[in-house]
Parts: structure tokens; C-alpha cells; sequence
């Protein structure tokens, strides 16, 4: 039907196999229903487009849920759109059954917002000396030459705002799914904070 579906990171836990003690990302993963199949004769690309997260109808613009409405699909908040597998049909349900134990997947989320900051955190700067003596402590320093090209390069690294950026982790394995809780057990660290909405689809690289 599609290579992945939507989910919501609750948190980190362990897991002990037969043998050692496994850290792991737990993602409540769907059920997520198709609202639309993108054709290539109606959109000119092929798509399974997939909802989550149920609200109020009252926390939807006219024009969100109208869209909903029209193709027989509850209130919700978040829509993605996934690759098209097989035939799916609009109204039907994406589990966490399509992810068994021991496969492969690439999860997608957004990083944890630091704010604004400096090169030492943002961009692992070395910084100078602590010493008093020392003038340069955690300063970016010389960042271009004078007579050419009279101006900074692009692309130099320098203070900003850092995090909150759309991040995919490759080659996360699946420790365990629970299909009766829809729940999701991944080895290793997700992106994003707790509660935060995140992508699950099968690995491109496995």
C-alpha cells in the first residue's frame, strides 16, 4: 500500500533480548488512513497521501476539513504523503503491522530547537585559550580575507540558530512492533523531542 506511515515519538526505554540489554525509541505508529492516491494522469506523480492524529473539527481551517470531509476522513492534524505500493483505495487503515521485527527503517523528524548559538556549540569550534591572559576564548575569529574578496565567503560557519531542522536517521532497526497498541520499538535515537511527530518508512539503504 505505501512505504511508511505517520507516528508520534513517546519516549526512550530499554528492552532486554535473550542475551543484552537494548536502548530503544518508542513511536506510537498510526493507524493512519489513506485520504488521497495521487495519480499521474489527475497530479502527474504517484502518491498515497496518509492522516494522523484525530482533533477537533474546530482546530481545522474550512479548507483542511473540507478536504477531509470530501473523501470520508475524520478530523486531523497531520497529512503526508508516502510512495505508492500496490493498489491502496481511499478510507483504508495503515498499521504498525507493516513493520515486523528485524527490518530496517528510516525515521523523520524535527530536531530540538537550541536557540541561538555560538560556533563552539554550533559548529564544534576548538575556541582559544581559557587563560586571563588570553583574549580569545570562544570567538569564531578571522573569517575573511582583506583586500580579496573583500566580503565574507559563502557558506562560512558562524553563530545562528541552531536545531529545529528536518532530520532523517538511516538504518534504524525495528527491536519489536506491538500491533494490538500500535506501538513501535527502534533501536537507537529518533530526532525531535518527546510527543513530537516523526516518519517511519522502510530503509533505503538496507
Amino acid at each position: 500500500m505505501t512505504n511508511g506511515l505517520i507516528g508520534k515519538k513517546l519516549g526512550m526505554t530499554q528492552i532486554f533480548d535473550e542475551s543484552r540489554l537494548t536502548p530503544v525509541t518508542v513511536i506510537e505508529a498510526g493507524p493512519c488512513q489513506v485520504v488521497t492516491v495521487r495519480t499521474k494522469e489527475r497530479d502527474q506523480y504517484e502518491a498515497v497521501q496518509l492522516a494522523f492524529g484525530e482533533v477537533k473539527e474546530r482546530k481545522l481551517s474550512k479548507s483542511e476539513l473540507g478536504h477531509l470531509k470530501k473523501n470520508q476522513a475524520p478530523a486531523s492534524r497531520i497529512l503526508r504523503e508516502f510512495k505508492k505500493d500496490g493498489n491502496p483505495s481511499i478510507g483504508q487503515s495503515v498499521t504498525v503491522e507493516m513493520f515486523k521485527k528485524g527490518d530496517w527503517v528510516d525515521v523523520i523528524g524535527v530536531s530540538k530547537g537550541k536557540g541561538f548559538q555560538g560556533v563552539v556549540k554550533r559548529h564544534h569550534y576548538a575556541g582559544g585559550p581559557e587563560s586571563h591572559g588570553s583574549m580569545f576564548h570562544r570567538a569564531p575569529g578571522s573569517i575573511g580575507a582583506s583586500s580579496f574578496p573583500s566580503r565574507v565567503w559563502k557558506g562560512k560557519t558562524l553563530p545562528g540558530h541552531m536545531g529545529s531542522e528536518r532530520v532523517t536517521v538511516h538504518r534504524l532497526k525495528v527491536v519489536e512492533s506491538r500491533v494490538e497498541e500500535n506501538l513501535l520499538f527502534i533501536r537507537g535515537a529518533v530526532p525531535g523531542a518527546a510527543n513530537g511527530i516523526v516518519v517511519v518508512r522502510r530503509s533505503k539503504k538496507s
